[in-house]
C-alpha cells in the first residue's frame, strides 16, 4: 500500500478526490487500518487503474494503456523504490518525497521518479469512461467565474496541451479562489506551487503516440471532449 500524507492541507482535497474517484482503491492514498508507522515502512506501490486497460476505448486503446500504465507508471515505482532505499527519503511519504526534492539538482532522480508516480495516478483519475459532457454545477459556476464558460475553458486547457514543447502536462488548478490553466515540463507538478490540481492531461508521446503518432491535438481534443472527469475535478474543488 502506498503512502500520504493526510496532515498537509494542501493535498487535504486530492486525496479525498482520488477515493471518490476509484472506490478507494488507489493505493498511493487509500491507507486503509494501516497505523501510520506501518505506512511509512511500506514500499511505494503501483495503484490500480480505476478502471478496464480497454476502458477508455476507442479515444485512448487498452494497447497504449497497456504500455502507459504497465511499463511507464510501474516504472517509476519500481526506480522509486531502488533510488530512495536506504536513505532518508525511504520513510517519508510520497508526497513529502516531491516536496523535499523538488528544485534540488541532486536529487533530481528521486523527485522526477515520484513526480511521475503521483502525476499518472491523478491523470488516471482525470479520466473515466464515457467522459466529457458538462461538470457538476457547482463546478460549472466556478469555472464561469474564471473563464467566462466551459468551453473557454477547454480551450486553454487545449491550447496549453498542444504548446507544451517536449513532454510534459496540462492542468486545471485552484489558485486561491480562482481557477487557473496552467502547464508543466517533464514530471513538475502543481504541487509544489501551492496550487490545487483539478484535473490533469498527459501530454508525454507515450500517453498518445501509439494511438495517435503526432497528432496530439487529435489526443487532446478527443480526452477533453469524451473522456474528462468532471466530477473528480469538482470534488478536488471543493
Amino acid at each position: 500500500m502506498n503512502k500520504t500524507d493526510s496532515n498537509n492541507p494542501a493535498f487535504r482535497l486530492d486525496r479525498r478526490g482520488f477515493l471518490i474517484a476509484s472506490a478507494g482503491s488507489v493505493a498511493l492514498l487509500a491507507t486503509g487500518g494501516l497505523s501510520r508507522s506501518a505506512q511509512a515502512a511500506a514500499l511505494h506501490v503501483l495503484p490500480p487503474l480505476p478502471y478496464a486497460e480497454n476502458a477508455l476505448e476507442p479515444v485512448i486503446s487498452a494497447n497504449t494503456i497497456g504500455f502507459h500504465y504497465g511499463k511507464h507508471h510501474k516504472g517509476y515505482v519500481d526506480n522509486l523504490n531502488k533510488l530512495v532505499a536506504g536513505t532518508e527519503y525511504a520513510d517519508l511519504t510520497l508526497e513529502k518525497i516531491i516536496t523535499a526534492t523538488a528544485g534540488r539538482a541532486d536529487k533530481a532522480a528521486i523527485f522526477n521518479n515520484a513526480a511521475q508516480i503521483w502525476n499518472h495516478t491523478f491523470y488516471w483519475n482525470s479520466l473515466k469512461p464515457k467522459g466529457g459532457g458538462e461538470p457538476p454545477a457547482a463546478l460549472k459556476q466556478k469555472i464561469e467565474a474564471s473563464f467566462g464558460s466551459v468551453d473557454a475553458c477547454k480551450k486553454e486547457l487545449a491550447a496549453a496541451a498542444v504548446s507544451q514543447f517536449g513532454s510534459g502536462w496540462a492542468w486545471l488548478v485552484l489558485d486561491g479562489d480562482r481557477l487557473k490553466v496552467i502547464k508543466t515540463a517533464n514530471a513538475d507538478t502543481p504541487l509544489t506551487t501551492g496550487m490545487k490540481p483539478l484535473l490533469a492531461i498527459d501530454v508525454w508521446e507515450h500517453a498518445y503516440y501509439l494511438d495517435y503518432q503526432n497528432r496530439r491535438a487529435d489526443y487532446v481534443n478527443a480526452v477533453l471532449d469524451r473522456l474528462l472527469n468532471w466530477e473528480f475535478a469538482s470534488t478536488n474543488a471543493g
